[in-house]
């Protein structure tokens, strides 16, 4: 895995990564313990370089750090977690994917 430098804007409520100059981030919103992972947002010029998969294990990565729990409402960011079943502890208890 590739680490993703990524920076929390708490002001627009989203994570952002700068590569090649193109801003792609994850929106999000947040409540008590929970990190509810709205959106994801990738240009097109980055998205052929498998940035994906790099810049949600950052973001996950990032909240694990902080013991938050994670709810994935984006498909993307659901689909990942399927995939990555090392990320399971961090959904809410009866939260399933």
């Amino acid at each position: 895995m590739n680490e993703v430098e990524i920076k929390d804007n708490s002001f627009l409520r989203q994570f952002e990564a700068n590569i090649n100059g193109h801003l792609a981030k994850i929106e999000y919103s947040s409540q008590e313990r929970k990190v509810f992972l709205t959106k994801l947002v990738i240009p097109e010029e980055i998205i052929d370089i498998g940035f994906q998969e790099d810049f949600i294990k950052s973001v996950l990565n990032h909240l694990q750090e902080q013991n938050l729990r994670v709810v994935p409402t984006s498909p993307e960011i659901a689909g990942f977690l399927r995939k990555n079943r090392q990320y399971k502890e961090m959904l809410p208890v009866g939260i399933r994917i």
